[in-house]
């Protein structure tokens, strides 16, 4: 065979090995599982308290149902918020690495919520100043003290009042507010710190408005709601207890 028919032979069985490549490519994007390209719903301004509570509801269901597809552009997000910050929902719930509101609640993307965290969701001075400034500056519309099941805070406020066990350091002053709560208790035995958790929440929720005149005048006007939530670790659920 000659050296031009061999140099021939050699391009065209390197074109079907490109053309192979190709085809292969596509077929692989074109099975690829539609999951990948998943994001959140679009979402519309929420101005009302009623709004952003069945928003968040809608975004538990979401996380309980679907996890994987709780997904946000969170790009395209960051560069919509260099101009300012319009969240529709403040949250007051506990450090637990385990309690994450943006996702508990249907992967909100930056911006949407207005979060503070701290050990046992605690109404200290910084946790309502935030609260304030969250509703009153920001026009948060709906504010949530949510617990969670299995809380280290309440359980530790729990063993000091039952077992005189009292935490060391500065985690002891950490959870004497919640020692009030943990006394209120009716159920002293295996159901306390659940019981805890939950009376923790709605007891923080009602102080708020009892301790602002701020968020009080707000509530009273009907442009501010404030509820109570404890979320499940295990199920992923969030019970909302609205009648506070």
């Amino acid at each position: 065979m000659c050296q031009e028919c061999e140099t021939q032979g050699l391009h065209r069985r390197n074109l079907f090995k490109l053309a192979g490549v190709g085809l292969t490519t596509a077929a692989l994007i074109g099975s690829a599982p539609a999951r990948a390209a998943t994001t959140a719903p679009a979402t519309s301004p929420v101005t009302t308290p009623a709004e952003a509570l069945s928003r968040l509801k809608e975004g538990n269901r979401r996380f309980v149902e679907d996890a994987e597809a709780c997904a946000s552009n969170l790009v395209a997000a960051r560069g919509e918020l260099t101009g300012g910050q319009h969240p529709w929902a403040t949250i007051l719930t506990c450090s637990d690495s385990r309690v994450s509101p943006e996702l508990v609640f249907g992967g909100s993307t930056l911006g949407e919520l207005f979060v503070i965290r701290n050990a046992g969701n605690v109404l200290d001075t910084g946790a309502l100043g935030t609260i304030e400034y969250g509703t009153e500056h920001l026009k948060s519309p709906l504010v949530v003290v949510m617990g969670h099941s299995k809380c280290g805070a309440v359980t530790a406020a729990c063993d000091e009042v039952t077992k005189g066990a009292v935490p060391g350091g500065s985690i002891g002053k950490m959870v004497q507010p919640i020692l009030p709560v943990v006394l209120s208790a009716k159920d002293k035995g295996e159901g306390l710190v659940a019981e805890t958790v939950r009376l923790n929440a709605i007891s923080g929720a009602r102080r708020i408005a009892d301790e602002s005149h701020i968020v009080s005048e707000l509530v009273t006007s009907g442009a501010v709601r404030v509820v109570a939530a404890v979320y499940d670790i295990a199920s992923g659920e969030v019970e909302f207890i609205e009648d506070i």
